[in-house]
């Protein structure tokens, strides 16, 4: 299994109902703030397929499918 990475704490609290709203097709996506970190799979899963992400008292499995998915669960 790969280390654990170190992920930073957000310095402001979350709403857990936040939605950012889909672009309308042809739109540019819009840019993540430049605050935000921002990780590609390939950083977090090396030459592997899955990791344990540990949040709070919880243990999360991301793994990418067959289809190269990603997929969450607890």
């Amino acid at each position: 299994m790969p280390d654990v990475l170190p992920l930073r704490q957000p310095t402001a609290p979350r709403s857990s109902h936040a939605l950012t709203p889909t672009p309308a097709a042809g739109s540019p996506a819009p840019s993540p703030a430049s605050d935000t970190p921002r990780l590609s799979s390939a950083q977090l899963f090396g030459q592997g397929s899955e990791v344990h992400i540990e949040h709070g008292d919880a243990l999360y499995r991301l793994r990418i499918t067959s289809l190269g998915k990603l997929i969450l669960t607890k």
